[in-house]
C-alpha cells in the first residue's frame, strides 16, 4: 500500500511543477467538474489525504483552512508538512490493521468501514484527481502528468 501513496506523491509533486507557471487566475478560475478550481483540487488532494489517515490514528481531523492556502506554493508546503506523520505512519502499517473497523459519523449516520479499505480510498482519490487535472491541463494546452506507475522506481 506504501507503493500507491509514494507513487501519488511523486505524481503530486509533479503537479506542482507543471502548475507552477500557471498564473493565479488560471488556479483560482471555476472549472466544469471537479472540486471547483486548479487550486481547490490541489488542496483537496492534500487535505483528504492527511484526514483519513488522521482518522486511522485516532487524531482529530484538521479544520478546513483552504482559505490560509491561497496559493499553489503554500498549498505544496503543506503537503511536505504534513508527510513526514503519513510516512511514518505507513511505514508502520502491519496486515493485521487491514480489518480492524473504522467507525465516522457523518450526515447523522455512522458508516463502518475497515481500515484497510480507508487506506485505499485514500490512495484511490488522490488517483481520480489526477485524471480531472488532467482534462483541465489540455484544456489550459498544458502536457499533463504521466501517471504512469510503471517506470517510478518505486518496486
Amino acid at each position: 500500500m506504501q507503493r500507491l501513496f509514494r507513487y501519488n506523491w511523486q505524481v503530486r509533486e509533479e503537479w506542482f511543477e507543471t502548475l507552477a507557471g500557471l498564473p493565479q487566475e488560471g488556479l483560482l478560475k471555476e472549472r466544469t467538474g471537479g472540486v471547483r478550481t486548479i487550486l481547490y483540487t490541489m488542496y483537496h488532494i492534500v487535505d483528504t489525504e492527511y484526514s483519513w489517515l488522521a482518522a486511522l490514528q485516532g487524531k482529530p481531523e484538521p479544520p478546513e483552512e483552504y482559505g490560509r492556502y491561497d496559493t499553489l506554493a503554500k498549498v505544496r508546503e503543506l503537503s511536505a508538512a504534513y508527510r513526514p506523520s503519513l510516512i511514518s505512519f505507513l511505514d508502520s502499517w502491519t496486515p493485521e490493521q487491514d480489518s480492524r473497523i473504522f467507525e465516522s459519523e457523518r450526515g447523522g449516520r455512522t458508516h463502518r468501514f475497515s481500515h484497510g479499505e480507508v487506506l485505499h480510498h485514500a490512495a484511490a482519490h488522490e488517483i481520480h484527481h489526477i485524471g480531472q487535472l488532467s482534462v483541465w491541463a489540455r484544456e489550459l494546452d498544458l502536457a499533463p502528468v504521466n501517471a504512469n506507475l510503471i517506470s517510478r522506481g518505486l518496486t
